[in-house]
């Protein structure tokens, strides 16, 4: 099982969208989330790719504190990943 945290979400999200966009990350645009849906397609494709089998899971909740996970988690997306025999 992998845990990835995204820790600079907002930055990527300055980068993508300029000085101007800048002033609306938070109040329009949540960055954490436009860079999580950023990353799980790109992680769905990769696996596909390889022919991996996976559950993409999208949680909210836990966090990384002095090296331990803490927990509950909320679920706030799902992706199935299969890949096609040719």
């Amino acid at each position: 099982m992998l845990i990835i945290e995204v820790t600079n979400a907002r930055e990527v999200m300055r980068k993508r969208i300029g000085r101007l966009g800048e002033r609306l990350i938070g109040k329009v645009v949540d960055a954490e989330v436009e860079v999580e849906k950023a990353l799980i397609q790109e992680m769905e494709t990769a696996f596909q790719e390889f022919g991996i089998k996976a559950r993409i899971i999208s949680v909210q909740g836990p966090e990384v504190v002095d090296n331990n996970l803490q927990l509950p988690l909320k679920i706030k997306d799902e992706r199935e990943v299969d890949f096609t025999d040719e």
